[in-house]
């Protein structure tokens, strides 16, 4: 005859009463929270490590800002200083060839110069150009400037209007750009 199994017989004919039925669900309610709080504590440990690793990602990246800014403005001040040393030779070059130059112009104005040394004032004051050096702008009967003109003396006048212009320009001054490298030399109308 087949046997009869009980409601809370398993296939293995273990006999499982009510009492023992309630203490494997309780042991299984325990698990559970217990398994609940480990992943809980999980989630909280993994939440804390991605803050650190935030706040670790937002310092490198504002490392990195502040190495990018200062090597920007590393390279700025480099061309700053390129610029300025290129000035700095120019000037320092047309300031040494000038006196040649103007030793050239003074004898083409007198006419104690032969052709081919008029060509060589040509090519200088080309050269010149080319490095946007140019004259100081200093002409007989203009207002005296004494930030581009140097006074060599003073010649009466009776004029009222000519007081304080140019009556003479002795040597021409140059600039580069609107830097004075050597301003011209004149001599000032002054009315008595």
């Amino acid at each position: 005859m087949p046997n009869k199994k009980h409601k809370n017989e398993v296939d293995d004919d273990i006999v499982i009463d009510d009492n023992q039925s309630r203490i494997i669900d309780d042991t299984i309610d325990v698990e559970l929270v217990d398994e609940e709080d480990r992943a809980e504590n999980k989630v909280v440990k993994i939440k804390k490590e991605l803050e650190r690793c935030r706040a670790e990602k937002q310092e490198y990246l504002n490392g990195w800002q502040r190495a990018k800014a200062d090597y920007v403005n590393a390279l700025k001040r480099s061309d700053k200083e390129k610029a300025s040393i290129q000035d700095r030779v120019i000037e320092k070059t047309v300031t040494e060839f000038l006196p040649a130059l103007d030793s050239l112009l003074r004898a083409s104005d007198s006419g104690d110069i032969p052709k081919g040394f008029d060509a060589i004032a040509k090519q200088l004051i080309n050269a010149f150009s080319s490095l946007n050096v140019k004259e100081v702008p200093a002409k007989v009967g203009e207002a005296f400037d004494p930030v581009i003109h140097e006074a060599f003396g003073q010649d009466e006048t009776d004029d009222p209007e000519k007081d304080d212009t140019i009556s003479l320009v002795l040597e021409k001054g140059w600039q580069i750009g609107n830097k004075v490298i050597r301003p011209a030399k004149v001599r000032v109308a002054k009315h008595v």
